[in-house]
């Protein structure tokens, strides 16, 4: 399911997606089967700080990999980022910016069912909120 593109990275062969790096293999011996595509809203590219953290547990108990992507890597590369699961497991995607005062975190679990077919691709849309205006702290405030 992936080609290996520019030294030490591979993209999708389904969706010419790069795969973030050591997000292929992660079941042993379970196969990828399920694509993770990840997608961030273009007006959240703005955003110096902010970041996907994206994290595979095997178990509820086990952390397999976790991985952190800024913002300049979607605009580093335009055809996207992926990873890949076997099908077991979760997967959490949080977005994190720490500029604005309160800092911003959005976060979501997928559940991997066993049944899933080979193949099968999710796409994970993140859109973060808007930060608070300073005009409207201080006219509350």
């Amino acid at each position: 399911m992936t080609q290996q593109g520019a030294p030490q990275q591979f993209t999708s062969t389904l969706s010419g997606r790069a795969v973030v790096p050591g997000w292929t293999g992660l079941g042993g011996d379970l196969p990828d089967v399920v694509e993770v595509q990840l997608d961030v809203d273009p007006r959240d590219l703005a955003r110096e700080y902010a970041c996907l953290l994206v994290e595979y547990w095997a178990t509820p108990e086990t952390l397999t990999l976790q991985s952190l992507l800024p913002m300049r890597a979607f605009i580093a590369t335009p055809e996207g980022w992926c990873v890949f699961v076997p099908a077991q497991g979760r997967v959490l995607v949080r977005a994190l910016d720490p500029q604005p005062n309160p800092p911003v975190l959005v976060s979501h679990w997928l559940n991997v069912d066993p049944r899933t077919p080979p193949g099968t691709v999710v796409g994970v849309s993140v859109r973060l909120p808007e930060p608070p205006s300073p005009w409207g702290q201080l006219l509350n405030g």
